[in-house]
């Protein structure tokens, strides 16, 4: 089973002297590339020798993966260059075991095409591969172009990668905390437990048992749905998302005022939980631009 090649191309509008520096200099590369925490070149017994030099990607819980490369040479003709690399690692707990690719920075008249293909076999055997299949090499791609666009931002537009990076993890912060919210109000109270409290709320607005039940269940599944939408939606829908959330959450606290104001004067009541919504949603809002970088904006295949 053969794993298809990662491929990766991003436009930026700046001088290709720019663009070669910040992807070509250690302490500027680490900076935005999401796949290193740490580049370190190793020093050369002559200029004749490849440039090698250390990675490391820290993933957590005090783990990391180190390894190898070596810069195999470095093209320029008509105007493009083209660097060529090789990777390896003798870790027990990378995947990669060994890899080359490349980066091509093409001029044209809208900008520079920044592109890279890369390939790698896998340690493990079978298991290692259909990882690298599901999982593995999907998110390493996604964290190549996703730091193309990073690195485009800051060099077209002036934003840190620190910056980009922080404003993203709030972003998907916010994402996580609301649809879980969402997710657990339709499922734990509506669905799985309405007796504690939901039911009472609908036939104190004048509904029967019967009726409470089917709306509890109804507006569960509604609930449900909503909160996925956090989670599904690309970012160009999620600004009308975070409206109707603040004004469903308004819609609903005024709801349960009406039918059952004694809620309110509960611990961890309806105000405060949608307050605390509100909020993370307006969160969300401010920190929602295209100035956040964004993976879908790069070519994940060559084009045609």
């Amino acid at each position: 089973m053969k794993n298809p090649p990662i491929y990766v191309e991003a436009r930026i509008n700046c001088p290709m002297d720019a663009l070669w520096a910040h992807t070509q200099q250690p302490e500027l590369h680490e900076q935005w590339d999401l796949r290193f925490t740490e580049i370190r070149y190793l020093p050369r017994p002559t200029e004749a020798e490849p440039q090698q030099f250390l990675y490391a990607t820290r993933i957590g819980f005090g783990l990391g993966v180190a390894g190898k490369g070596e810069s195999v040479g470095t093209k320029e003709k008509n105007g493009e260059r083209t660097s060529v690399l090789k990777f390896w690692s003798d870790e027990w707990l990378s995947l990669i075991r060994t890899g080359a690719g490349y980066w091509k920075y093409i001029p044209t008249e809208n900008g520079l095409r920044f592109l890279t293909g890369y390939d790698y076999q896998t340690r493990f055997g079978l298991p290692g591969t259909v990882i690298d299949r599901v999982a593995f090499r999907p998110l390493i791609g996604w964290a190549t172009a996703w730091s193309f666009d990073c690195l485009r931002l800051w060099l077209e537009k002036g934003i840190r990668p620190a910056t980009s990076v922080r404003l993203a993890l709030v972003q998907w912060l916010v994402r996580l905390v609301l649809g879980l919210s969402w997710i657990y109000q339709g499922v734990v109270p509506k669905l799985l437990f309405p007796d504690t409290g939901e039911l009472r709320i609908m036939q104190g607005a004048g509904f029967s048992a019967t009726v409470a039940q089917g709306i509890a269940t109804a507006v569960g599944v509604g609930e449900i749905l909503f909160g996925l939408l956090f989670w599904l939606l690309p970012r160009g829908g999620l600004r009308a998302v975070y409206w109707l959330n603040m004004v469903g959450l308004v819609v609903l606290g005024a709801g349960a005022l009406f039918s059952q104001p004694a809620v309110f004067v509960a611990p961890f009541n309806p105000l405060t939980l949608n307050l605390c919504m509100m909020t993370m949603a307006a969160v969300g809002l401010l920190t929602l631009s295209d100035e956040l970088p964004s993976a879908s904006r790069c070519l994940r295949r060559p084009p045609l």
